[in-house]
């Protein structure tokens, strides 16, 4: 529905149609007049603002993941302890997917697709692996942690936030018997105790 006092533009009413559309039939299966009609433009219109499909996915994809990659970088390049900034990290990570549910299946099309765009965006966003693992290795050396690669740390922080909502369908329909309301509490409740898991996991005992 739109906001009477905030109209959305042409081009917000189909990023909005075109998220459905690609949620629903996929890339491959989704075709322009499709977003369209979802769009409620006629195609010519459509090809005016973006001339091709894998143009408006590419650019869906990267609006999304601009709007998250600035405060990530923030938080992975502060001054923050390592504990504070797993928190910080799995806190709005889970936020921006919660916020756009149409990511995790881009990202996964993606690397498959074009592996080298992701990369690309990742490091122009200002992210420096590098920085993060020399203050990883430096609490490691002050007992404050255990020594775990960054590799292996990060998979494991990502993979268990994102796969909830890969795998949402199965999940709310097994566990939560399609309850949208207790799902999204179960994903608000993971921020902490995927960060608790994490954080205990990295205690040196």
């Amino acid at each position: 529905m739109v906001n009477k006092e905030h109209p959305q533009t042409t081009q917000e009413i189909i990023f909005e149609a075109a998220k459905r559309v690609f949620i629903e039939r996929g890339f491959d299966g989704a075709r322009m007049q499709q977003i369209a009609d979802e769009a409620g433009i006629n195609k010519a219109l459509l090809h005016y603002y973006y001339r091709s499909k894998d143009k408006l996915f590419d650019a869906i994809f990267a609006e999304a993941f601009m709007k998250f990659l600035p405060n990530i970088s923030q938080i992975m390049m502060s001054d923050e302890c390592f504990e504070r900034k797993i928190r910080l990290f799995i806190s709005h990570y889970t936020d921006m997917l919660m916020d756009n549910p149409h990511l995790p299946l881009f990202i996964m099309h993606e690397i498959q697709r074009k592996p080298d765009m992701i990369v690309k965006i990742l490091r122009s966003s200002g992210i420096n692996p590098a920085v993060v693992a020399v203050q990883l290795q430096k609490e490691a050396k002050e007992g404050k942690i255990r020594d775990i690669p960054l590799p292996h740390l990060m998979t494991n922080i990502i993979g268990m936030c994102v796969l909830p909502f890969i795998g949402r369908p199965i999940l709310e329909g097994l566990l939560f018997n399609g309850n949208k309301q207790a799902f999204d509490h179960f994903l608000k409740e993971r921020k902490i105790l995927v960060a608790d898991f994490i954080i205990n996991a990295l205690q040196n005992k």
